[in-house]
């Protein structure tokens, strides 16, 4: 009974960016009816798995969701998809706008029997620009808003991609907020209206939001870049047995770490620490002393040291020591859950919290087509109508599973 309790969704997204912005509705209370083709999520599929079609990614993006299998290159698919659509309160596709014209699923179509949708879109690029019919996938996006060029300047080294589908979950995340957005208006107005959550243009405005710069003038300041990031001294630091990741940021920051040390002078007998703007001028300095003062103690003595002295400061964690974090422990984040089909499965909590509309995901991730019959019932579909659309192929069945013997 979340605080999005009552809204029904109609997800024909996979792989990673849709189904993450329906998980967050999902989660927050809504009705996620997962549409599938009979192939299935392709995510089903990436990772380790007791049974095929039930791997890891897919459990942790797709939980607190309905799965149906339809096919919609049939007509009957095709549809039985618009049936679902006349009493739902959104679409969200993650499909090249053509893609869904040829499936006769467009907005014009689909708002054709129920003007009160909103018809969300997620894909590579916007629309109105040549690259509009482009295919996008992370790597590139991430590649197209600077990150690997990023990578690259910091250390005069070769760009890399961030390890992990970072513009997926970005723009996900984006795409919800729109979506949520688009739903308080039509309370307003009553109308429905389609939205376009494009990749490129998202992730851009992440990145240049920082690193615009000198830019952002006409004629420009600079090439471009915030300094503080691109310090290649912006890294955890070495200690003498590990690393850490401190920031001292603020004027107070740096006032009690240099009385910590025993070195409270040096803010007032160095100019490059005097003050936030002098600290920036001379960043790659800064960070690089740092650097070497960190080489001097222990990761325990240096969290001891700038826990007293209240300068932010975590430890490096691997996967399994998120897992082990005293703090993560304490919230119950991890949580430990019987999946159906599944066994015994580790979940990750709902980040955020309600003080009256508690959202606590009670759907673990379904099997391929689990909840079919049962959505098209709720849709008013007669039992006929099922066994017609289950002889013509638009309606695939619950998948069987099968042991993966990884």
């Amino acid at each position: 009974m979340g605080p999005l309790d009552g809204l029904r969704i109609i997800d024909m997204t996979s792989v990673l960016m849709g189904p993450y912005a329906t998980l967050m509705i999902g989660d927050f209370g809504a009705d996620v009816i997962k549409v599938e083709s009979p192939d299935g999520d392709v995510m089903r599929q990436v990772g380790p798995s007791r049974h095929a079609g039930m791997g890891p990614m897919f459990l942790h993006a797709n939980r607190s969701k309905r799965s149906i299998t339809l096919n919609l290159k049939l007509p009957e698919g095709r549809e039985a998809l618009l049936r679902l659509c006349e009493n739902a309160d959104v679409l969200v596709y993650n499909v090249r706008a053509r893609a869904m014209a040829r499936l006769g699923l467009s907005y014009d179509e689909v708002t054709a029997v129920n003007p009160r949708i909103i018809y969300a879109g997620m894909f590579g690029y916007g629309q109105s620009g040549p690259y509009a019919d482009r295919p996008a996938y992370d790597d590139l996006i991430q590649g197209a808003c600077g990150i690997p060029y990023l990578f690259s300047r910091v250390n005069d080294g070769e760009p890399r991609y961030v390890p992990s589908a970072i513009v997926d979950r970005i723009v996900g995340l984006a795409a919800s907020n729109a979506i949520l957005a688009a739903l308080v208006e039509r309370d307003r107005s009553g109308l429905g209206q389609r939205v376009d959550v494009p990749m490129l243009e998202t992730m851009v405005n992440m990145v240049m939001g920082d690193h615009m710069g000198g830019l952002t003038f006409d004629p420009p300041l600079d090439r471009g870049g915030y300094a503080r990031h691109l310090s290649a001294d912006r890294r955890p630091y070495r200690t003498q047995d590990g690393s850490i990741c401190a920031l001292i940021y603020t004027d107070g920051h740096w006032r009690r770490f240099f009385k910590a040390i025993g070195r409270p002078d040096l803010p007032e007998g160095d100019p490059r620490y005097r003050n936030f703007t002098a600290r920036m001028a001379h960043i790659d300095e800064v960070y690089a002393e740092l650097a070497r003062i960190f080489e001097t103690r222990s990761t325990a003595e240096w969290m001891e040291l700038l826990e007293q002295a209240d300068v932010p400061a975590m430890p490096i964690h691997d996967f399994e020591g998120m897992l082990n974090d005293p703090h993560l422990q304490a919230t119950g984040y991890f949580e430990m859950v019987d999946h159906p089909s599944e066994g015994r499965i580790r979940q990750m909590a709902v980040p955020a919290s309600w003080s009256r509309t508690p959202a606590r995901p009670e759907r673990l991730a379904p099997r391929q087509g689990e909840h079919g019959k049962e959505v098209l019932r709720e849709s008013g579909f007669a039992d006929d109508e099922i066994e017609a659309l289950s002889k013509s192929g638009a309606l695939g069945a619950s998948a069987e599973l099968g042991v993966t013997g990884e």
